[in-house]
């Protein structure tokens, strides 16, 4: 007969073991997940529940929800958040509409033992892995380089963004920017970093300001997955078409009648589903015990070889390779 010791070993080896969709948890209670987003009700962020709940069909032991504020509004994430904290789930995967007002809900979740992941917020303090997509100052660059060969390199241009204080889509504008300036001397910025509040409705108001304000401007950079949606709605009314550049981060599905139409010239974009299973992801592993590293395979498109580093805090930035970019030639082939 095995001594106890022996017995307790090969348990606890037993369970080291086990692969990655068997999830364990004290009590055989599930780890439970839940993803937070910016706002509910939009295609990108329906894209990505979709991921979430693929995540949690396709791993026993896992269960995984998505919400979100029915508005684009900080003060109502973070009660959503604190709701969550108060509930003890064990892990938050947030979507961080102002990173600095989650500061201290994030801090009091970490104290709590839940654990925290975030995406698109890469100034987070309060978060143990903070997952970004890729790069985003080259991603702003590069959009800017599209909307450069489109405008012929010079003329005036302007730039929205969902909101000043969404980290990422700053990054984009700013990274748009200083790639004008470095490399496009004939552009001109005005009227940067626009908000729309992640709306197309506002989005289309300040597109069509912009116009009566700039008649002669020659290019739009847009942030927000909606805010090409309103850029190009305000160049077809205003029969412009071919004479205003416009591109930014959109879905095919909801940009292809503006690329069709050539009010939108390009947008980039990465898989919202694929940012939520990597999310739901990273956050079982924390649950686990287990870390990210740099080269990883993450087994999940576009999060096939990650680069980590430190963060502000004491987490780290998790980056991956996940941009596409798409015209009217290809936006055929993504059926989201």
């Amino acid at each position: 007969m095995l001594k106890k010791t022996t017995c307790a070993a090969l348990v606890l080896g037993a369970l080291a073991s086990l692969a990655y969709t068997g999830a364990i948890q004290a009590e055989n209670k599930p780890i439970d997940v839940v993803t937070v987003v910016k706002i509910t009700g939009i295609s990108w962020f329906n894209r990505m529940e979709v991921g979430v709940k693929e995540f949690g069909a396709g791993n026993p032991g896992v269960t995984t929800r998505q919400i979100g504020p029915a508005q684009s509004d900080a003060a109502q994430q973070q009660r959503l958040v604190e709701d969550l904290v108060a509930k003890k789930v064990d892990a938050i995967a947030v979507v961080s509409m102002d990173p600095p007002t989650l500061e201290p809900v994030l801090k009091r979740a970490m104290e709590r033992g839940i654990k925290v992941v975030t995406h698109e917020a890469d100034n987070q303090k309060n978060t143990m892995v903070d997952i970004e997509a890729f790069d985003n100052t080259a991603y702003g660059a590069r959009l800017n380089d599209r909307l450069a060969a489109c405008m012929g390199q010079k003329g005036k241009w302007s730039s929205l963004v969902g909101s000043l204080g969404s980290q990422s889509q700053v990054q984009w504008a700013d990274g748009g920017a200083s790639n004008a300036a470095k490399k496009y001397p004939g552009m001109t910025l005005v009227d940067a970093k626009n908000e729309s509040a992640n709306d197309a409705e506002k989005a289309y108001s300040k597109a069509k300001e912009i116009l009566r304000k700039h008649p002669d401007i020659k290019g739009f950079q847009g942030s927000s997955s909606l805010d090409v949606l309103g850029i190009g709605r305000a160049v077809e009314e205003a029969g412009l078409q071919g004479k205003i550049c416009v591109y930014g981060t959109g879905l095919p599905s909801e940009a292809a009648k503006f690329l069709e139409s050539g009010a939108v010239g390009g947008i980039a974009f990465w898989d919202p589903k694929d940012a939520g299973i990597m999310m739901n992801k990273a956050a079982v592993m924390l649950v686990q015990g287990k870390k990210i590293t740099d080269g990883m395979d993450m087994g999940v498109s576009g999060y096939n070889k990650v680069a980590v580093k430190k963060g502000p805090g004491a987490g780290v930035i998790v980056t991956g390779q996940a941009w596409v970019e798409v015209d009217k030639s290809n936006y055929k082939k993504y059926a989201f």
